[in-house]
């Protein structure tokens, strides 16, 4: 019994790599507070900023505790990591590492809040007129990753990896990438481009003609989508947006509507006057929807003589760009054109052909 005593009491103190059980349990145990406390900051610390913050009408200190909040939580555990280096008797390659470990966890948690630092600066740039907001997704996306990046290369440094040499492989490594990627890196330049130019933004309703309509959703490094009318997604290339003429419905600044009226032949002269002089009243009537285009008038005129009816062109303009609002301005100009015809005594025409039968002579 004694000898099993001596051998539980040699394994308790020779424990692992030099470190006794009684210290590694007291590691594990400090490692367990510092996650206590992390849960005690969430539950506690953040919810009593939350109150403070609440307490506000400016959005800033709402903006500013979110980018904290998980960074806050990688503090207790870092500081328990410090603690444990220092307590338990590290020697050699095993000191080093553990000490580099410790530096890892403040620099992780130091660019993290650098990263979360990154949306705040963007909501406060969010009201420049320069900065469009697939633009400002963008940079947003791009500063984070360029961060992660010197994070990155700064924890590598840490533990004594060599950047240069690996920068300098990645360089060979990416124009090999670069050679069998090419459609990738067209779609990112042609994103670019797309964001640059402000040729569209998320939520632009969106036209190539004889392919697709639909609102923009997201416009991504390499592709954009777009929800079509149907409700289904479309994700297009970059590069094949940037190669097309695409009509941007939400930039324009008025909508023309360009009718052409048949009236019957058997319409009077005054008639014909009449119904266009009222047509121009009902669309040059801003309260109707219908807008003055400083570069075109609008007018209704008899143009030509048709087929089967005299023909009248009615062109006018309405500055709603949205489809349901631009579909009831048409709808209230076809009501009050279809009054004007009938009240001066007109009708509208349709196709016909007047048949001759003319009877031979009787022999």
């Amino acid at each position: 019994m004694q000898n099993f005593i001596e051998l539980l009491s040699s394994v308790w103190n020779q424990g692992l790599l030099g470190i006794s059980i009684s210290q590694i349990i007291i590691s594990l145990v400090i490692l367990l507070v510092a996650f206590i406390f992390r849960g005690m900051i969430s539950n506690i610390v953040i919810k009593w900023l939350e109150r403070l913050t609440e307490k506000t009408d400016s959005k800033i200190d709402d903006v500013i505790l979110d980018s904290l909040r998980k960074p806050l939580g990688y503090i207790p555990i870092t500081i328990g990591l410090y603690i444990i280096t220092v307590y338990l008797p590290l020697a050699g390659l095993i000191d080093v590492i553990a000490t580099n470990i410790v530096k890892a966890f403040v620099v992780f948690t130091i660019f993290s809040v650098l990263v979360n630092a990154v949306e705040l600066l963007f909501k406060f740039l969010a009201g420049n007129s320069w900065l469009t907001s697939a633009m400002s997704s963008w940079l947003e996306k791009s500063l984070r990753v360029l961060i992660w990046i010197i994070g990155f290369a700064v924890i590598l440094d840490i533990f004594g990896i060599q950047i240069g040499p690996l920068i300098a492989g990645l360089g060979l490594f990416s124009v090999a990438i670069a050679l069998g990627a090419q459609d990738l890196f067209k779609n990112l330049i042609a994103g670019m481009l797309i964001i640059g130019e402000n040729r569209f933004q998320p939520g632009d309703r969106i036209e190539v003609v004889g392919q697709f309509h639909g609102i923009v959703e997201t416009i991504g490094f390499r592709s954009t989508t777009v929800r079509l009318f149907n409700t289904s997604p479309m994700i297009i290339p970059n590069k094949d947006l940037s190669d097309v003429s695409v009509i941007n419905h939400k930039q324009l600044k008025f909508r023309r509507i360009r009718w052409v009226i048949n009236l019957v032949y058997a319409t009077t002269a005054d008639s014909i006057i009449n119904i266009c002089n009222d047509i121009e009243k009902v669309i040059n009537n801003t309260e109707l929807g219908f807008a003055i285009n400083p570069g075109q008038e609008s007018f209704a005129k008899a143009v030509e003589f048709g087929a089967s009816s005299i023909d009248l062109e009615v062109l006018c303009y309405t500055d709603i760009n949205n489809y349901t609002g631009f579909s009831e301005v048409k709808q209230k100009l076809l009501l009050e054109i279809q009054q004007i015809v009938l009240k001066h005594g007109s009708d509208f025409a349709f196709p016909s052909r007047s048949v001759y039968i003319e009877s031979s002579p009787t022999e």
